[in-house]
């Protein structure tokens, strides 16, 4: 049986390789004529055929790679590799032009590269929602299990699968509850085991892509073994799932040990990292209080204007390992909003910890303007600047609320509070409790200065569009 591709595009892998040329040779090409160099075009080609060998080279073509997430690491790779081949060459031509040029025009063939993967990625994943470039997927395991798997890809729009069938196991075979009509008219092989009958006939009858296998203890070893045999005789991919969750690729290391497949999980980024990362907060608090000096002044005044009250407002909030802090923020409420907060509490709209209200009656006319804009939490650059704090990282919670936390919950204090964050870029109050919980554990598992810089870039169109700010 043919299998699909995942339903891409047919132009992205041509398009992606133009792109590439075009990114290349056009920057190289206007540098080098700036500077009045000559032979202007045969740079311009050299660099461009060079860089789409690049990429061709570590499979950024390929089907599975094309409008896939993009991330910076291996792009930045690409570049660094791409301007070794050029000084190697420029060494062994004696090439006599500015040795800067062709790396400054590498800058914008990286930017161009860098915008095309993102945009390519937004028309895959707008594809994805509407149903189209996907892949289709039968999921086998024990109940739970399966269930829990089969939730989490239909929750979710930025795969390429979607489940068009299940196979519960238990101690016997695999019982088939996805409508495969055709499984009985299907001529399957004598030497096919319980468990492999009933598979391959989904497969066939489902037309699958591919298969996920939810490992288990009825689903292990030597079972699951003889099902990887016959799903790949009839050339269909297998997946298998070891409940592993929330952690990233770049964490796990697959290896064979005694005949065994074994995943290594390592820690999340220690040591050096927690050292560039706090070197980064102070320098970027230092950097942004400069910057946004005439700001706090415009705010203080509007909201000494609008009501009585101080101008700012502080709160005790728990960070790294339970410590507490005193948190700063331009006030946004009236001057008596804690004491009507008791009043208010079987209001609250919020499915977790936190109290959140759309309308809360008691936040001023400048102080939703504020928290609009999320302007109201600039002060905490001094909490960034004093240490309490880090540029990115999970929400401040409250005292009142770590008291009710449970083991799992505690987990967010592993890590200093930040100004920013997943929650703040993913919805922020429009999230419920448990996807607030999630991602910032998603966070303290993941955490990279690369990771701090994505979620950084990600702030400003978070606060431009103002979703979940209330």
């Amino acid at each position: 049986m043919r299998r699909r591709r995942g339903g891409k595009p047919a132009w992205y892998a041509p398009a992606a390789i133009a792109v590439d040329a075009v990114g290349a040779a056009g920057p190289v090409y206007a540098v080098f004529r700036l500077f009045g160099e000559a032979h202007a075009v045969w740079y311009a080609t050299v660099v461009a055929v060079a860089w789409v060998l690049v990429r061709a080279s570590h499979t950024r073509y390929a089907w599975r790679a094309l409008g896939e997430r993009g991330r910076v690491r291996p792009l930045l790779r690409d570049g660094m590799v791409l301007l070794g081949l050029l000084t190697m060459v420029r060494a062994a031509t004696d090439e006599d032009s500015p040795s800067h040029l062709v790396p400054s025009a590498l800058i914008m063939c990286l930017a161009v590269a860098a915008t095309w993967q993102a945009l390519t990625h937004r028309h895959l994943l707008a594809r994805r929602r509407d149903g189209r470039g996907v892949r289709r997927a039968l999921v086998i395991g024990e109940t739970s299990a399966l269930n829990g798997l089969v939730n989490r890809l239909s929750r979710r729009t930025d795969h390429e699968f979607v489940v068009v069938g299940v196979c519960p196991i238990g101690d016997g075979a695999p019982n088939l509850i996805a409508p495969v009509a055709a499984r009985l008219a299907q001529r399957l092989p004598a030497h096919l085991s319980d468990d492999s009958e009933p598979v391959l006939a989904a497969v066939r009858g489902l037309e699958v892509d591919l298969v996920f296998v939810v490992s288990g203890p009825t689903m292990a070893a030597e079972r699951l073994r003889r099902l990887s045999w016959a799903v790949h005789e009839d050339g269909c991919p297998l997946v298998i799932v070891p409940g592993l969750t929330e952690v990233v690729q770049r964490r796990v290391t697959v290896s064979t040990l005694a005949g065994l497949t074994t995943l290594h999980v390592t820690p999340p980024a220690r040591g050096a990292a927690v050292l560039v990362k706090g070197a980064l907060d102070r320098v970027g608090a230092a950097v942004l209080l400069v910057l946004f000096a005439p700001v706090f002044a415009v705010v203080a005044i509007a909201v000494r204007l609008d009501s009585p009250g101080a101008v700012l407002h502080r709160q005790i909030r728990v960070g790294h390992q339970g410590r507490h802090f005193t948190l700063a923020k331009f006030r946004t409420m009236v001057a008596d909003a804690e004491q009507l907060k008791q009043e208010l509490a079987k209001t609250n709209e919020h499915d977790g910890l936190m109290f959140k209200m759309r309308r809360d009656p008691r936040t001023t006319r400048v102080g939703r303007v504020l928290r609009r804009y999320s302007l109201d939490e600039l002060p905490q650059l001094v909490n960034v600047l004093q240490g309490h704090m880090s540029l990115v990282g999970p929400r401040p919670p409250l005292p009142e609320e770590v008291a009710q936390y449970n083991e799992v919950e505690l987990r967010r204090l592993c890590v200093k509070p930040g100004l920013t964050g997943l929650w703040q870029v993913s919805g922020r109050s429009d999230l419920s409790w448990d996807e607030t919980v999630a991602l910032d554990l998603h966070y303290v598992d993941n955490w990279s200065p690369v990771v701090d810089l994505n979620i950084l870039s990600r702030t400003l169109r978070a606060v431009v569009e103002g979703n979940g700010a209330y």
